[in-house]
């Protein structure tokens, strides 16, 4: 995971966040990754940072992002 040491969020923030990676998650077929868990938490880390602040937003851009993410 990217180094977010830096990022100050608030209680409701960070519950917020919280939701988004569970739904984004949630969509996600069985036996999901790591990987892909580290993804979707940074890509809503980032965007929360950026002032990001409605669920649906932080889920379904996490989402696309880890779709839009080159393979290893």
């Amino acid at each position: 995971m990217k180094n977010f040491s830096n990022a100050e969020f608030s209680p409701e923030v960070i519950e917020i966040m919280t939701t988004a990676l569970e739904a984004a998650v949630a969509t996600l077929p069985d036996r999901v990754h790591s990987s892909h868990v580290n993804a979707l938490a940074e890509s809503i880390l980032r965007t929360a940072g950026a002032g990001e602040r409605n669920v649906s937003n932080l889920q379904r851009i996490a989402l696309l992002e880890l779709q839009l993410a080159p393979r290893k």
